[in-house]
């Protein structure tokens, strides 16, 4: 993976940094694995703004991804590795036996032709998914269950990847991309390897009407606003209005909003650095 820095032939492609998409093979998607995907510009069913700055932004079709990989022992075919404008990774399109197609995450290294599959008695190798009870200590892994049959719900976007490091009892603990070490189940799947698109951290958009495209309006600042929209919005000139908060008035920047009594709190080894 690669990507490309642009000659300044315009004011917007002056600073800009683009994917190289080597990686990708085709530009097609699979028709039958294709689903209409419906915006709501931020406003619920009474057409109220209940999401500020969402709005507008390129038309899109949603990828119906495989995340529970339930198809066990059985060994799919890698087509190809697509772009999918609903996430920052690399999906990739796999082929059984049988003639069922999917789409799974793309694992970085994911090779078109190579085969990958779902089970218990199955080699750690990259794109491969297994319970978290037969991956060797030490591996990098992806794509991670919460609870057993949810299907991955951990370290799913580009570059991410978390890493499992022991195991007690029904229990394997792992250290999330967060840096986070937390208690998961040990009959939780993973899938062998990082995330596709590394690179997609050093991408620079170059202009605004980028963010547009991808359904971002312009976000006012609170310090420009009125005291009547936000606790940090008054003063005289550019007085900034104290600690930075949000709407609401609940401190930002290190103030700790998780709860005391969270039931999860047990599983948690290590909070995540700050």
């Amino acid at each position: 993976m690669s990507v490309r820095k642009l000659k300044p032939i315009t004011p917007a492609q002056r600073f800009r940094v683009v994917n190289g998409f080597d990686a990708i093979t085709t530009d097609k998607p699979e028709k039958s694995l294709l689903a209409p995907k419906k915006r709501s510009g931020g406003r619920n069913s009474q057409g109220k703004m209940t999401m500020r700055y969402i709005g507008g932004g390129h038309k899109k079709r949603y990828r119906i991804i495989d995340f529970k990989r339930d198809r066990k022992d059985a060994a799919a075919e890698v087509v190809s590795i697509q772009y999918d404008p609903n996430r920052t990774a690399f999906i990739a399109l796999v082929k059984f036996e049988d003639g069922e197609k999917r789409y799974i995450i793309a694992q970085n290294g994911l090779q078109v032709g190579q085969k990958v599959v779902s089970g218990s008695n199955v080699a750690p190798e990259i794109g491969n998914a297994m319970p978290l009870s037969d991956i060797p200590l030490g591996t990098i892994i992806s794509c991670i269950e919460l609870r057993p049959g949810q299907g991955a719900v951990i370290a799913r976007s580009a570059g991410a990847f978390a890493q499992l490091m022991a195991r007690d009892g029904k229990y394997a603990t792992v250290k999330l991309p967060s840096g986070e070490t937390r208690m998961i189940l040990v009959n939780c799947l993973a899938t062998i390897g990082a995330i596709s698109n590394s690179d997609h951290q050093l991408l620079v958009s170059g202009k605004a009407g980028r963010g547009r495209w991808l359904g971002r309006r312009p976000r006012t600042r609170p310090v420009a606003m009125n005291p009547v929209d936000h606790p940090m919005g008054g003063g005289e000139g550019r007085a900034s209005g104290g600690h930075p908060r949000s709407r609401k008035g609940l401190p930002a920047k290190g103030f700790r909003t998780r709860s005391k009594t969270k039931a999860s709190n047990k599983y948690i080894i290590e909070r995540r650095k700050k």
